[in-house]
């Protein structure tokens, strides 16, 4: 019975108390990159989240040299994804009696790095992702509206 090797390895990091959006955005950034090169983008970005990132992304790499054996050169960021965790709540007093509600957001972040050299493919290239992004991203599609620029909603006499 021949047995398929295994080129996928991944680094799971849990309650990593940040919202999931924060998290996002620099994953986005990191999605198909080389490990060499994600390592430098997540040192340069000025972004909190990238520091348990670059966490994660190294723990996968030692994963995968220690699993699979495999050279740190060879391995590519092939998923990238952020879930939300839990949301821790708690109540600050206010003024007469009042309370408002602090919330906490955790997130769950998942790193798979896949190594090339033992793909049955010659090279690895994610060139519909880029399509993929600027389909479904919804920070492109805003539209600009005045409300006082329209005309009509201001009417002084």
């Amino acid at each position: 019975m021949l047995k398929k090797k295994k080129t996928e390895v991944y680094a799971l990091g849990q309650h990593i108390s940040m919202s999931a959006h924060k998290a996002r955005r620099v994953i986005n950034q990191i999605r198909g990159r080389s490990y060499e090169e994600t390592l430098m983008i997540l040192e340069l970005m000025p972004y909190r989240a990238c520091y348990p990132i670059f966490k994660l992304v190294y723990s996968a790499a030692a994963n995968a040299s220690y699993i699979m054996g495999s050279d740190e050169t060879d391995l590519i960021i092939s998923k990238a994804q952020v879930n939300e965790g839990t949301t821790v709540k708690k109540l600050k007093p206010r003024a007469r009696g009042r309370s408002y509600m602090i919330k906490r957001p955790t997130c769950h972040i998942t790193i798979v790095v896949k190594d090339i050299s033992l793909d049955e493919y010659d090279e690895y290239i994610n060139i519909n992702y880029l399509a993929q992004l600027k389909k479904h991203n919804k920070y492109t599609d805003m539209i600009y509206h005045d409300m006082y620029s329209s005309g009509g909603v201001w009417d002084k006499k």
